[in-house]
């Protein structure tokens, strides 16, 4: 079922500690783009003046630490990409990314092919169980049913079920029942499934698979302490830091 023409929206993490990760996905989707898209940052502070996000934390030898569950977290847009059906106003179709992403194509081929209205989300269904007890910033790793599922999600923020997921609920609901769907029938086949290729992730997506859209999970070339755990990853890790070298020549010549 196609949509009229419209200008797609797509919201990104954002952390500070990531903040070259975010240029590059932002630039590269711009690039990769034949027609205008909008990108909007979801900035925890921006979001915290605004009073849709106010979950209390505290921090514990510089590890996040939720105190609505009590549980470790990760990043500053842990809990905010769940706000996305609601800062789209509960209207059309709007794309979650983690920033940690690298797409290697259009984004706009998503929107295109994944739009079945009967959905109220679709995401790539990954088993996903990571070895490593911490990530690369030494933050630990939340291990949870579904995991994965999260960082990326078409969103169609006017379904029914969405309308449930409410900035209060946001706030207020654990990070499980979050990052599980779990305001969603419990049934998977209640969840729209992407092909892999969109949401594919470094040392553990299979080889065969071409990706759309790399996920770098276990960390990223942005870190320097980063090294990949496959030659292929390392291949992407190249062109990811070929587009980070253009963008710092871009951004170097227009200062001049």
């Amino acid at each position: 079922m196609k949509r009229t023409e419209q200008i797609n929206t797509i919201y990104i993490g954002y952390d500070p500690k990531e903040d070259a990760a975010y240029e590059v996905l932002r630039d590269t989707i711009k690039a990769n783009s034949p027609k205008p898209i909008i990108i909007k940052p979801l900035i925890k502070k921006e979001l915290e003046r605004a009073t849709l996000l106010y979950r209390p934390f505290e921090i514990v030898n510089g590890q996040y630490i939720d105190k609505i569950d009590q549980r470790p977290f990760s990043t500053e847009f842990s809990f905010s990409r769940f706000l996305v059906p609601s800062l789209n106003l509960w209207k059309g179709w709007a794309l979650y990314m983690d920033c940690d992403m690298y797409p290697r194509t259009d984004i706009n081929e998503l929107f295109e092919e994944y739009n079945d209205s009967r959905y109220p989300l679709y995401c790539v269904k990954h088993d996903y169980a990571p070895t490593d007890k911490y990530k690369m910033d030494g933050r630990e790793q939340g291990m949870y049913s579904r995991k994965n599922w999260s960082s990326f999600v078409l969103w169609n923020c006017e379904h029914e079920l969405n309308k449930n997921i409410t900035p209060l609920e946001v706030n207020n609901r654990s990070g499980s029942f979050l990052h599980r769907f779990e305001w969603l029938p419990k049934k998977n086949s209640v969840i729209g499934k992407i092909h892999e290729e969109w949401n594919w992730l470094d040392g553990h997506s299979s080889e065969d698979i071409e990706p759309k859209n790399v996920h770098f999970t276990t960390g990223g070339p942005w870190f320097k302490e980063w090294k990949c755990k496959r030659a292929i990853d390392g291949m992407y890790a190249a062109e990811w830091n070929a587009d980070y070298s253009r963008l710092l020549l871009r951004d170097t010549v227009d200062a001049i």
